[in-house]
């Protein structure tokens, strides 16, 4: 096998080759689709949420306004400013764009995960995986992408040649910093109870029900969660645009088509980290076949339980950007620094002992005892760290 990419390529002829231009084909155009879709589904539930119509002459239920935007938008001007990096101005959206698609990559949609099939079908003969790729490091792959995302926010402000789109590109940055390792401590948390950085092999340790929201202990889910929205720079973490504040932020000199990628874009992020979600915690295209086999059990049913799954993930997000209020730019901060960082990192250690215990053949309920103390000593600590720095920056400012 050539880095496990994916068990086509064991044995590559010209129908392993068709089957696997076939499935990147259906997933870039699940993916577009969805995007589409979750536009109309994110204004729709956001005009319930505030009991409006929204969207509703476009179609049936509204569904084709997306496409009637779309159209209207690719006819608008497309300017460039005068101080502008054009040729940085130029392609930077492309640079938020394409990262989504390669993350959706590796994430499995599909695929057989009860006994021992592992996620396996079987489609013209051949035995492959219902992803587009499966590398040994998928969750790498993940981080990678999420964290090059921001580079096009980052390459738009900056190569605008204005101040409130530079300001923009600036917390983005910051934010992405501040984040990602929270991000990536909640992610480790997974790979120490999956075992692997495979997404198939992460799912298929959870096919039994064994999810890792509540296998990891709850916390690694929530930080994830909230550091996954923060990435995605969506309310109430939305500071990079802030149009209270930087008129419309990185994308204020943006017009047109150039525009509407960037618009794409944000909504093609929230449908891939909806999918990761529920592929590092919430057991993926697993579920249940009851008693059910054949073609049913192979494509229908874990294609159902995956899009489900990520209905809900993306219902959760839309309920943050309906009712929570924007943080100003110090508790962004404060949260992900003085919050989120300190706990993933805590309950990691705690997981780890957990590990160490089992190994070693340690008292469980001691090990875990000790490891909440440590925890609780910890944050008392921090706690103080924090008071006593506020309290000597407010006696600066008094004695200035």
């Amino acid at each position: 096998m050539i880095f496990a990419l994916d068990p086509l390529l064991n044995n590559l002829d010209l129908t392993a080759v068709l089957v696997m231009l076939a499935k990147i084909l259906v997933a870039f155009t699940f993916l577009m689709v969805s995007v589409i879709l979750m536009i109309w589904f994110e204004r729709k539930l956001h005009a319930d949420f505030s009991n409006r119509l929204g969207p509703r002459w476009a179609g049936p239920f509204g569904v084709l306004q997306t496409l009637a935007d779309g159209m209207k938008i690719m006819f608008k001007s497309d300017l460039i400013p005068d101080q502008a990096d054009k040729a940085v101005f130029k392609y930077a959206p492309f640079l938020s764009l394409v990262p989504a698609f390669l993350v959706f990559s590796v994430i499995p949609i599909g695929g057989n995960f009860n006994g021992d099939k592992g996620g396996m079908v079987e489609i013209a003969g051949k035995q492959t995986m219902m992803q587009v790729a499966d590398p040994h490091m998928g969750v790498l792959v993940i981080l990678a992408m999420s964290g090059l995302a921001v580079y096009g926010i980052m390459l738009a402000g900056w190569s605008s040649g204005s101040k409130y789109p530079l300001l923009g590109a600036v917390r983005a940055s910051a934010q992405m910093v501040s984040y990602e390792a929270a991000l990536g401590l909640s992610v480790l948390a997974v790979l120490l109870n999956s075992g692997s950085l495979s997404t198939n092999a992460i799912v298929n340790s959870q096919s039994t029900w064994g999810w890792n929201a509540w296998a990891t202990g709850i916390i690694p889910f929530i930080v994830f969660i909230i550091a996954g929205t923060a990435e995605l720079n969506r309310p109430p973490f939305d500071l990079v645009e802030a149009e209270q504040e930087l008129v419309g932020g990185f994308h204020t000199e943006y017009a047109g088509f150039r525009f509407a990628i960037f618009y794409v874009a944000e909504f093609m992020n929230v449908v891939t980290m909806s999918t990761i979600i529920v592929t590092l915690f919430l057991g993926g295209p697993a579920g249940p076949d009851f008693g059910i086999t054949g073609w049913v059990s192979d494509y229908v049913l874990p294609f159902i339980w995956f899009f489900l799954k990520v209905i809900a993930v993306l219902i959760m997000f839309v309920q943050f950007r309906t009712t929570l209020p924007r943080l100003r730019y110090d508790q962004l901060m404060d949260l992900g620094w003085k919050i989120l960082i300190p706990l993933s990192l805590g309950w990691f250690l705690l997981l780890a002992a957990f590990k160490v215990a089992d190994t070693e053949g340690w008292n469980p309920v001691v090990t875990g005892v000790a490891g909440l103390l440590v925890i609780m000593v910890g944050a008392a600590l921090l706690s103080v760290a924090v008071r006593t720095a506020r309290y000597r920056r407010t006696a600066e400012k008094v004695g200035v």
